[in-house]
């Protein structure tokens, strides 16, 4: 016999009888996650102009190129060499040729010539002298003084100024008079919410900024008409440029392939050790990059029959030019990876300048702000970190 008394489905679909059993957990999945602005951390100061700047410095050169295409044939008996720049040579420089066994002592210097000339002494201290070629690198092992002589020319660099601009990142919030009476599901204060939204929004397009953004290319410190926008991370390394297959780098297989492997990324960490004393200790990658940073494991993995748990991840990448921590991040292009000395980097905000909300007037029956923050990037010593774009995306 079918039931013929009061239930929950005789008032139809719409139950208007019942109580609304709805959660007061919301889920959002929308990516927010800032993971290169929390491997920096906050900084210790703050800007304090809309141009921010700080200043660079560094050591006088110990390397120059060969610059003389007038060498003889076998270029070993030629004391006369023509230079890039003949004012990072002293009278009494060991000098050699990288990839050479010969050294050479420099007896003369003539910065009048074009291009300039050293006149050395071959074969120094019994080395052999080896054959010369245009272009090859000149390494200074270290100048040699006469006892008792009177001090040498002063010889110095000069320190040089860089910079960077604030971005303001902004978003209004206004609620009415009426959402903010009523009782809402999951949320005790409408507003409140609502500013937490628009700060998690906010803080992603920073992070996102600091690695992709870019300077305007006239009145960068902004105008009337002018949106002042920050350099970024990526837009700043041209020192330590690399794609697969050109210059040091090799190719991902040696093939031709522009994969990401263990011979081109660790190519790149020494290219940029080589003429840097800064520590590269961040990757930077996204998801496809970072799966094959993962896979530089596989061949050496070994399980035993009670293992239960297959493990491929690469957190931390430790090689004889830095132990890198491998940040993944959603904001990189697919075909880039970054190579970055964390301890040269700040996120500054400008001060007094961090997220905030501000109330405004309101026109109306609502209540009305805005949530502003103005930040720039600080990246000290662009040759100090690198980028290799161009990578393969797909396997």
């Amino acid at each position: 016999m079918a039931f013929t008394g009061k239930a929950t489905f005789s008032a139809g679909a719409t139950l208007p009888e019942l109580a609304e059993d709805v959660s007061d957990i919301i889920g959002i999945v929308s990516p927010y996650e800032t993971p290169l602005l929390d491997h920096l951390g906050d900084p210790q100061r703050s800007a304090t102009s809309t141009i921010h700047e700080w200043l660079e410095d560094e050591l006088l050169p110990n390397t120059d190129t060969i610059d003389h295409t007038g060498l003889d044939d076998s270029g070993t008996n030629t004391t006369v060499f023509k230079v890039a720049h003949g004012d990072r040579f002293q009278i009494g420089d060991q000098i050699k040729i990288t990839g050479s066994g010969e050294v050479m002592l420099v007896t003369a210097v003539d910065t009048t010539a074009s291009p300039d000339e050293l006149t050395v002494t071959r074969g120094y201290g019994s080395t052999t002298a080896e054959e010369v070629s245009n272009g090859e690198t000149i390494q200074i092992l270290g100048n040699a003084a006469l006892e008792g002589a009177d001090r040498p020319a002063t010889r110095f660099t000069n320190r040089t100024r860089k910079q960077n601009y604030t971005q303001i990142f902004t978003a209004s919030v206004e609620v009415s008079g009426s959402q903010l009476a009523a009782t809402g599901i999951g949320v005790a204060d409408e507003l409140d919410y609502q500013k937490q939204e628009r700060v998690r929004e906010l803080i992603r397009d920073l992070e996102n900024c600091v690695v992709n953004g870019v300077a305007a290319a006239s009145n960068p410190q902004g105008g009337s008409d002018t949106r002042r926008t920050m350099r970024g991370v990526s837009a700043q390394v041209t020192t330590n440029a690399f794609q697969p297959g050109v210059g040091v780098i090799p190719d991902g297989s040696g093939t031709g392939s522009d994969e990401l492997n263990e011979a081109v990324l660790n190519a790149a960490l020494r290219a940029i050790w080589q003429q840097s004393s800064g520590n590269v200790d961040t990757i930077v990658v996204n998801g496809f990059q970072k799966r094959l940073i993962n896979s530089f494991i596989s061949g050496g993995r070994s399980y035993s029959p009670g293992d239960e748990r297959f493990r491929e991840l690469v957190s931390v990448y430790e090689t004889d030019f830095g132990v890198c921590r491998v940040v993944l991040s959603r904001w990189l292009p697919t075909d880039t990876l970054l190579l970055l000395d964390s301890s040269r980097i700040d996120v500054l905000p400008l001060a007094g300048r961090s997220f905030h909300y501000k109330p405004l007037a309101s026109s109306g029956d609502s209540d009305v702000g805005q949530i502003i923050g103005e930040y720039t990037l600080e990246m000290r010593n662009e040759n100090a970190h690198g980028v290799i774009t161009g990578l393969a995306t797909t396997q």
